[in-house]
């Protein structure tokens, strides 16, 4: 009898802490928000010696002027870097950046540097998202292992604004505030060893469920957004069309995707626009789930939570995503034009992704660096099935002050063994400024649509 009764207690111990595993966060925990905590649950303080300044509300509109194409000026402009890390100094520095910024000085010392400028928590969203972000905290619970959300549909943004894992950490990147549905034009570039590239240019525009048109409130149950990608140049590829409904849980519902090749004038299912298969126009330096510097399910990954750190971030990259700049100005042999950018001391979240036993990915390991103001990722190191360090990316973050949404003014996926790189999402060259506020309906998105989408 005693056994029986230690049987049931034990079962119903370990049934109270699967449970303290998912649920959401206390009321008690989410008063934080807003108060010692930023509304998203960073710190709000600076740190001992003052380098992190205290978070007081971020960047309003207006913070500085905004051209007629919709482009934003540079709120900092008259800073000058407070010093330059290069190959020659970096041991010093070195409890302050990544094992890939120290093997991107390895591998390019005459080249590869870092200025780092004065620390901006320039970071801030709408009020209402604010408030969205904390209904999530009491909310939002993990499902199938971490792959899935439940009580989210509601909310739909920061399910984890007190994370208490790594997978939630991740979360929080994946389903943070973008602005709204958007349209923008941007390049892509997959440069030789030598420096020399050719440009790939396309439109797309992301739409979410609840700004849209004639959409079932069941068909949108497990869909986060709706994507579609239009490539226009070069000609060669031009017409070509990616369509993407991005589901919450992609264990019960995997990602739907479809292309339209203009050549065949053909719509067909895409399920490698996924995981490690091949990004489009990146000439096999990126996977799919690159772009972003991650996207899409985390199941094929083991996630610890290695705890906060300050780090040297690209942020605040307002001159590199500056209009006035030329294509041939950003993109350099080996990496981007580092004179163009703008780090800054901040705190980020540590998270080791480790390929799970039995799953395949090219990646066996990646090495995360969250931005705690953000939660939006700044630096990854990819390592392969050998254990080496592989690939590095830096997203080069800049906050959209007219509209309080974090973005990147471009992305680089820089391979150390190719000694090649993929820079996408930029936008120097456009004739415009991305636009938010689209208006967009179902039908827009539909498997349908994708052919005269795809009309040269």
């Amino acid at each position: 009898m005693n056994t029986r009764i230690m049987m049931r207690t034990g079962a119903l111990a370990l049934s109270l802490l699967a449970t303290s595993v998912i649920a959401a966060v206390s009321p008690q925990e989410a008063q934080q928000l807003g108060t010692t905590l930023t509304p998203l649950g960073a710190q709000k303080e600076g740190n001992a010696d003052g380098s992190i300044p205290a978070w007081t509300g971020g960047l309003k509109p207006g913070a500085a002027p905004v051209d007629a194409n919709g482009f934003l000026g540079n709120p900092f402009a008259s800073d000058k870097p407070l010093f330059v890390i290069t190959a020659a100094n970096a041991e010093q520095y070195k409890d302050k950046l990544t094992p890939g910024q120290l093997a991107m000085f390895k591998r390019y010392p005459d080249s590869y540097k870092i200025p780092v400028y004065k620390s901006q928590r320039t970071a801030a969203v709408p009020e209402n998202i604010y408030a969205l972000a904390k209904k999530s905290a009491l909310n939002t619970e993990l499902t199938d292992d971490g792959n899935g959300l439940r009580n989210f549909v509601e909310t739909r943004y920061y399910p984890f604004p007190i994370p208490k894992n790594g997978v939630e950490v991740y979360w929080n990147h994946n389903n943070r505030y973008r602005g709204g549905n958007m349209f923008r034009q941007a390049a892509q570039a997959a440069p030789q060893a030598n420096g020399s590239y050719s440009i790939v240019e396309y439109d797309d525009e992301l739409s979410y469920p609840q700004y849209m048109d004639g959409v079932d409130n069941k068909q949108a149950e497990n869909i986060f957004y709706f994507y579609k990608q239009r490539i226009t140049a070069p000609s060669r590829l031009a017409g070509n069309v990616v369509l993407i409904h991005e589901t919450i849980d992609q264990v019960k519902e995997p990602r739907l995707a479809w292309v339209y090749n203009a050549g065949q004038r053909r719509v067909r299912r895409a399920p490698q626009i996924a995981y490690d298969g091949p990004g489009s126009g990146a000439d096999g330096l990126r996977t799919a789930d690159n772009t972003d510097l991650m996207n899409g399910a985390p199941d094929r990954y083991d996630w610890k939570l290695v705890g906060k750190k300050e780090l040297y971030i690209p942020y605040n990259n307002y001159k590199l995503w500056s209009p006035s700049l030329k294509y041939d100005d950003i993109i350099k042999p080996g990496h981007i034009n580092q004179d163009l950018t703008r780090y800054e001391l901040h705190r980020v979240w540590h998270v080791e992704a480790t390929l799970k036993a039995g799953q395949r990915h090219i990646y066996a390991k990646r090495d995360m660096y969250f931005d705690e103001d953000t939660w939006q990722l700044a630096e990854v190191d990819h390592y392969d099935g050998r254990g080496q360090l592989w690939r590095v990316a830096e997203g080069y973050a800049v906050n959209d002050f007219e509209r309080g949404a974090p973005a990147y003014a471009m992305q680089g996926i820089y391979d150390l063994m190719a000694g090649r790189y993929n820079v996408l999402a930029m936008t120097n060259e456009s004739k415009h400024a991305t636009f938010y506020g689209k208006q967009a309906r179902m039908n827009d998105y539909t498997p349908a649509a994708l052919r005269n989408a795809g009309v040269r």
